[in-house]
């Protein structure tokens, strides 16, 4: 019998995988976003979804959550919307270890604000903005909702962000880092759209109201491939990433370097490494889950208190971070109802993997 098939015998109800460590607990801010730093700096954020948030970025100093770049950055009001963070769903460390935070611009998955979707770039040796990015209005839906963020900064002249839209019918945004210039790819394809009547059992609990387009995303090692997930689906898929950077091509051309690669149970968040794995979170199991590059599925994590393992992030030093936020029992997703019982928190395990680091000298 092969390895991989044989287990062996635990107790019913018992659960693997849970040998893992808390790195941070909020009482009253839930968290989505997660970053890390190669010398070890968390970031998290925490978007404005009807909760009281004083800030919606923060680094996490001692345990304790502090805004970040700054308070004032983090003070929106209506009359500030493109000089301040209106609610972030996403922070990222890219290749060069500047910290990007993805501003979607909306307020509890309302329709976004006028100039309020934008990537903003923060040197963390400064600990100041040094860009902003406005997402191209064309580029975008009413209700257009930017969730997460890769980038890719050996292309170019000077990189490229791939950005998932998880609106029902969702799509790819790739934002041009030298330029500016933003665009989407596959809106409403089969891959970035959720599935219709998609149904999802998180603790014994039947949820129908989630019509989640694309959300998780990934690079593959050699930047070539960019995986991604809608929430609401069980499939992985993979665009080549020369088609989507290609503006002469139509969206059939690029929908013809989509490959389906199967079920992977129901996820949000995606991660890969250098190694060609590829990791995703299965919010209805309290799990995170491998792929390795011969196709191969296991299990990283497991525990009875991760309800819904959201964001993945895979630091420097081998340790794969999970924001955990029990999404399904905040009132965006319960039918008004707040049922979380806090604290939130940030976990991690050690993978002994290194994370993509795709850039170069210029």
């Amino acid at each position: 019998m092969s390895s991989r098939t044989s287990a062996a015998a635990s107790p019913l109800g018992s659960w693997v995988g849970t040998d893992y460590e808390i790195v941070a607990e909020f009482g009253d801010l839930m968290p989505t976003g997660v970053t890390v730093t190669d010398d070890g700096r968390l970031f998290v954020s925490f978007p404005r979804w009807g909760d009281d948030v004083p800030f919606t970025v923060a680094e996490v100093v001692k345990g304790e959550p502090v805004p970040y770049p700054d308070r004032e950055f983090n003070a929106w009001s209506p009359g500030a919307t493109a000089d301040t963070l209106v609610s972030v769903q996403s922070v990222i460390t890219d290749p060069a270890g500047h910290v990007w935070l993805l501003d979607t611009g909306s307020l509890a998955f309302e329709p976004w604000l006028e100039n309020g979707p934008k990537l903003v770039g923060v040197d963390p040796a400064t600990d100041r903005v040094v860009r902003v990015i406005p997402l191209d209005p064309a580029a975008a839906i009413p209700v257009t909702y930017l969730n997460d963020v890769r980038f890719d900064l050996s292309r170019g002249a000077g990189g490229y962000a791939y950005v998932t839209d998880c609106a029902p019918e969702g799509a790819l945004i790739v934002v041009d880092l030298a330029s500016g210039e933003s665009w989407a790819r596959l809106r409403g394809h089969v891959s970035t759209s959720a599935v219709p009547g998609f149904r999802a059992i998180v603790q014994g609990v039947v949820r129908e109201n989630y019509r989640v387009g694309v959300d998780g995303i990934a690079l593959s090692a050699d930047g070539s491939r960019l995986f991604y997930c809608p929430l609401s689906s069980r499939r992985l898929y993979s665009v080549a990433t020369d088609a989507l950077l290609d503006r002469s091509l139509d969206d059939a051309q690029v929908a013809a370097t989509v490959v389906d690669l199967g079920d992977k149970g129901a996820s949000d968040g995606l991660e890969s490494d250098a190694g060609g794995a590829v990791y995703a979170t299965a919010y209805e199991h309290s799990a995170v889950v491998r792929r390795d590059p011969d196709g191969h599925w296991s299990t990283l994590l497991h525990g009875p208190d991760l309800l819904w393992p959201d964001t993945l992030a895979l630091a420097g030093d081998g340790h794969l971070y999970v924001s955990v936020n029990q999404l399904p029992r905040s009132p965006l997703f319960n039918d008004g109802t707040d049922t979380r019982v806090p604290p939130y928190q940030v976990i991690r395990v050690q993978t002994d993997a290194r994370p993509i680091r795709l850039t170069e000298e210029r």
